[in-house]
């Protein structure tokens, strides 16, 4: 029996922090309803490369049931008025001050139904001097300190290449809903659920702070690739923009183990590298060292060699090389589906595995493909009355 089999998920969520919360929920084996407007939410055509829905929605809605509505008509938000006592949790993700204008607010929708978590994922959460300020996922990582700590001495502050904030956020947020639901089944009583975008992105930092904590203490320093010496960068055979790995050696078995596999055990009685500062203070000679074995061969040779040595390494693997990666495909990480639009979909497949509480993986939906069954099953509205709403554009 998947986990949440029996949670139900009305999904007010647009873009990704929102989603990504819904469709971890989702994976989890809840009843997912997510809501969108006639013509589909944003996401939908967020870095689209052509005609349909974008990669980037279809990997963030996937076994979610979709409808189309209204909100900003009185029939709309009717429609969405009486749902809400059909569903566990409600989770929004708007920005400041819209599920209010629209009537939709916690304040709007627990009366309807005493046993519902709201949940709201904001950019700066719902208090503080930010709270108006609209957010979207490098805004939450530069306001959280992260851009201060990337990149090298000379470089500005640097963005990572993932969405930390949003897709951060919206485990986060899934965390705190399943919390949310443990307590409404065992009370009977909802509550409202709030996470910030900014502050997951502040708790993010906690570890390469932590040796600069405080306001008194001064800013962290960019991060450098080789804080503890040999740890570090290395440029690998080929010369490409990501012909490199990142080692890192975290204790005296490590390094050991390291010495041996490149051949240079002879460096563990050099006195200019006896200790960690030693090795910090004489760090180019060090490097100067080592960087003509890494250049004999390939990124995927050394990690090879070094994995297999006991060694912490990892080739810096680029996107394409992602996609195909040989390990990723022997677990099955991706998921081909067939697409009424677009054919064949690649999508990833949730990042855990509950042995014998998994649910199959869906497709995500098309712009409202379940509006009239869900509100045929949940409302028990007739051919007539909704020919009659989709009519009048109130859904879709």
């Amino acid at each position: 029996m998947p986990a949440l089999e029996t949670m139900r998920v009305l999904d007010l969520t647009q873009w990704e922090a929102g989603p990504t919360c819904t469709q971890y929920l989702a994976w989890l084996g809840a009843d997912v309803v997510k809501v969108e407007p006639p013509r589909g939410e944003p996401g939908r055509r967020a870095f689209a490369t052509g005609e349909g829905d974008s990669q980037y929605f279809m990997n963030h809605n996937g076994n979610k049931q979709g409808i189309a509505i209204d909100l900003k008509d009185p029939a709309g938000l009717d429609l969405i008025r009486r749902l809400v006592p059909r569903f566990d949790v409600v989770v929004e993700n708007q920005g400041p001050g819209v599920v209010e204008r629209l009537g939709l607010g916690p304040e709007d929708l627990c009366p309807l139904n005493e046993r519902l978590v709201y949940a709201r994922i904001k950019g700066y959460g719902l208090s503080g001097p930010y709270r108006d300020y609209k957010c979207f996922d490098p805004l939450a990582q530069a306001a959280a300190g992260v851009f201060s700590m990337t990149g090298t001495a000379e470089s500005p502050p640097l963005a990572p290449g993932g969405t930390f904030a949003d897709t951060g956020t919206g485990i986060h947020a899934a965390f705190a809903v399943c919390a949310a639901y443990v307590n409404q089944q065992r009370t009977g009583r909802g509550q409202v659920v709030e996470v910030s975008m900014h502050e997951v992105m502040t708790m993010f930092i906690r570890t390469n702070a932590s040796m600069h904590w405080g306001p008194e203490a001064g800013p962290a320093p960019r991060r450098p690739a080789d804080g503890w010496p040999p740890s570090g960068m290395y440029r690998c055979r080929g010369g490409g923009p990501n012909d490199w790995v990142s080692v890192v050696i975290a204790n005296k078995a490590m390094l050991a183990a390291f010495l041996a596999a490149v051949g240079r055990e002879d460096l563990a009685d050099d006195e200019r590298f006896a200790s960690m500062q030693d090795r910090v203070d004489n760090l180019q000679a060090l490097r100067a060292e080592l960087e003509p074995w890494f250049a004999e061969r390939s990124n995927a040779e050394v990690w090879e060699i070094l994995g297999n040595a006991g060694v912490p390494c990892a080739a810096t693997v680029d996107t394409a090389q992602v996609f195909s990666d040989p390990h990723l495909a022997a677990r099955d990480f991706f998921v081909r589906h067939e697409h009424p639009v677009h054919g064949e979909v690649m999508v990833m497949r949730p990042p855990f595995r509950l042995d014998g509480a998994m649910v199959p993986m869906m497709r995500a939906p098309l712009v409202g493909e379940h509006t009239r069954e869900v509100l045929a099953a949940e409302l028990g509205l007739d051919g007539d009355e909704l020919d009659g709403l989709a009519d009048a554009g109130v859904i879709a």
